[in-house]
């Protein structure tokens, strides 16, 4: 169907107000972490820097100043924790989607699941942090990966499920029929054409645990297992803060996400529709 100009006009006004809402924030964020402490605190607001500062990039980036050494070691942490997290999530859901999709497991189990990702945080803390204190376990990148697997579990379970009700059952019968077991179909026939769909997942799972802030604030408590939410927190705290390491610290912390999108971009958009329709 043709478009009127009328409607033409309104979709990609549309489409630029909302370009422009979503990339203000990250232009203004750039624009802080390169702009001089004066420039930030003029009255009336420079919105464009007099001149472009780029130390505090180099001091992040350096293990011998202090703020270097706390922002790669939350930068490790961070990475650590939830591409951890999102590999152990895949690694059970997986199969667990295959069940519910395939063999018929029980469908209140998978409805259980979602609702423990519907409760507060706050409900869980209390006997999470009784349990890894007891066991020694607080203020370690293990212990949060072990509580980033359970919050992700439910999630990528339900969209892995939601993806391979759409493939095609007849081609599981096939190798069935030539004496495939189970394992073998799920790796070498499900797997494959459930691809885009794993993509999808692990960048989503990936999203959610890097930006995680409650249980890493709770569960954390110095350099070697804070992540990076906490860590801009702590860049805040003090008597004096310079707005533009904040900034600068933001705008890195952007960087391995933006990087996972545009590597798989092109099987996050299909993989995230192919569960959106069945037939």
């Amino acid at each position: 169907m043709q478009r009127s100009l009328f409607a033409s006009i309104a979709l990609y006004s549309a489409a630029l107000l909302l370009t422009l809402f979503t990339l203000a924030p990250l232009v203004w964020l750039l624009l802080m972490s390169i702009s001089s402490p004066n420039d930030l605190t003029a009255v009336p607001l420079n919105w464009w820097p007099n001149e472009v500062n780029l130390s505090r990039y180099g001091r992040l980036m350096d293990l011998n100043e202090g703020s270097g050494q706390r922002f790669l070691g939350a930068l490790r942490n961070s990475l650590l924790t939830a591409g951890g997290a999102t590999l152990i999530a895949l690694i059970v859901a997986v199969p667990a989607a295959y069940a519910f999709s395939r063999r018929g497991a029980s469908l209140a189990l998978l409805f259980a699941f979602l609702a423990t990702i519907m409760m507060p945080p706050i409900t869980y803390v209390l006997p999470l942090y009784e349990i890894f204190g007891g066991m020694g376990a607080l203020n370690k990148t293990t212990t949060l990966v072990i509580v980033y697997s359970a919050m992700l579990l439910p999630f990528a379970t339900w969209l892995m499920k939601s993806n391979i009700d759409v493939l095609p059952v007849e081609i599981e019968q096939a190798a069935f029929m030539e004496g495939a077991t189970t394992a073998f179909t799920l790796r070498r026939v499900v797997l494959p054409l459930a691809l885009p769909a794993i993509a999808a997942t692990c960048m989503l799972s990936f999203l959610v645990a890097w930006d995680e802030f409650f249980y890493a604030l709770i569960f954390t408590s110095d350099l070697s297992a804070k992540t990076l939410p906490v860590a801009i927190a702590d860049f805040s705290a003090g008597r004096v803060t310079d707005y533009g390491v904040i900034a600068s610290v933001g705008v890195l912390a952007t960087l391995p996400p933006a990087i996972l999108a545009i590597c798989f971009q092109r099987f996050i958009v299909s993989g995230l529709a192919a569960g959106s329709v069945k037939g």
